[in-house]
C-alpha cells in the first residue's frame, strides 16, 4: 500500500532499522501484581496477536488501527511517542514496512523489548533488497511471533507465564485451522493461475499452489506508488481472462489498479479484495483470515 489513501499522514524517512527481533541489551521489566502490561504494536494486526496471547493482562496501543492509515506514510504523534515510552513491549514489522515505529522507539530513550517479526520470520536471506516484507501473511512467521510475545509477556509477569503459554497454543490451533483452508485450496487448485494488484497476499498465495503471473514490475509499481508504464499496463490487462481470481489490496486505489479490476470483471474473472490491516469492526487475526481464505477459496471454485 502506497500514497493514495486521503487521509494517510506523509513522514520522513525513518533512519534507523531494527537488526534483530528483540533488544537482546535489555530486561523486560517485571509487571507488579494486577498490573497490565503495556505493549505497543505498529499496525492492528500485531496488536491483535498480542491480545490473543496476553488476554486481559495486556493494555495494547495499535498505532495504526483501521484501514484508513498507510503504514509506509504514516506519521508518528506525541500519543505514539508517550505510549511506546512506557511499553515494556514493542512489536513490529520490520522489514523498512513500518520504520516509523522504530524511529519512535529510538527517540524516546526507553529501552522496551522489541519483537520484529521480519528478523524471525527468517524469510529474508541476508544481502537481499527485493524483498517481500508483507510477513503476517505467512501463518509459520505468525505462529513465531505469537510464541515470542508469550515468552517475553512471561518475563514481565512470571506468575502469568502458563496463561500466556496456554493463550499462545490456544492461538496456534487457530492457525492451524487456517492452514486447513490453504491446504484445501491447494488440494483443489494446485498449480492455477492469478493476478494480484500488489505483493501483499503472495505468502498466502503461494502456500496455497497459486501461480501468480502478474508482470512484477505492475505489482512493483503500484506498491510504491507509481504509475506502471503504459507497455506494464497493457502487458497486466492482457492477462485476463486467463487467470482464475484476481487479488487486489483493498487499501490501494489508482487509476491503474481501478482498470485492472474493471479488466477483470469484464472478462468475469472474480475479484477478490485482501488488506494490510484489519477491516473496520473486526479484532481478530483468524477471524480476518479466515473470511479472507473463504473469499478466495469461493473465487477459485466459482472459476472452476
Amino acid at each position: 500500500m502506497n500514497p493514495r489513501l486521503p487521509i494517510a499522514v506523509l513522514a520522513g524517512a525513518a533512519t534507523l532499522l531494527l537488526a534483530a527481533c528483540s533488544s537482546g541489551a535489555t530486561t523486560t521489566p517485571a509487571a507488579a501484581a494486577g498490573d497490565k502490561i503495556a505493549v505497543v504494536a505498529s499496525t492492528d494486526v500485531y496488536g491483535s496477536i498480542v491480545a490473543a496471547v496476553g488476554g486481559d493482562r495486556v493494555e495494547v496501543r495499535s498505532l495504526i488501527d483501521g484501514p484508513n492509515a498507510d503504514p509506509h506514510e504514516y506519521e508518528s504523534t506525541p500519543a505514539d511517542a508517550a505510549a511506546v515510552a512506557r511499553a515494556t513491549l514493542v512489536v513490529v514489522n520490520g522489514g523498512g514496512y513500518d520504520d516509523f515505529a522504530t524511529k519512535i522507539v529510538d527517540s524516546t530513550g526507553t529501552k522496551p523489548v522489541v519483537i520484529d517479526a521480519v528478523a524471525l520470520s527468517g524469510l529474508r536471506k541476508p544481502g537481499e533488497t527485493e524483498f517481500n516484507e508483507h510477513v503476517w501473511y505467512d501463518l509459520g512467521t505468525v505462529r513465531t511471533v505469537a510464541a515470542e510475545i508469550a515468552k517475553d509477556l512471561a518475563a514481565a509477569s512470571p506468575a502469568d507465564a502458563a496463561t500466556f503459554t496456554a493463550n499462545a497454543q490456544r492461538f496456534g490451533t487457530d492457525l492451524d485451522g487456517l492452514q486447513q483452508k490453504i491446504a484445501a485450496i491447494k488440494a483443489a487448485h494446485d498449480g492455477q493461475r492469478i493476478a494480484v494488484t500488489e505483493p501483499v497476499p503472495l505468502y498466502l498465495t503461494e502456500a496455497a499452489g497459486l501461480q501468480n503471473v502478474t508482470p512484477e514490475a505492475f505489482s512493483e509499481a503500484v506498491e510504491e506508488g507509481n504509475d506502471p508504464p503504459a507497455a506494464v499496463l497493457a502487458q497486466t490487462l492482457a492477462i485476463f481472462p486467463g487467470v482464475k481470481a484476481l487479488v487486489a489490496n483493498s487499501q490501494t486505489e489508482s487509476p491503474s489498479t481501478t482498470q485492472v479490476e474493471n479488466a477483470a470483471k469484464a472478462a468475469g474473472v472474480p475479484v477478490v479484495a485482501v488488506s494490510e490491516t484489519l477491516p473496520a469492526g473486526v479484532t481478530s487475526y483468524v477471524a480476518w483470515q479466515s473470511a479472507q481464505l473463504d473469499a478466495l477459496a469461493g473465487a477459485l471454485n466459482s472459476a472452476a
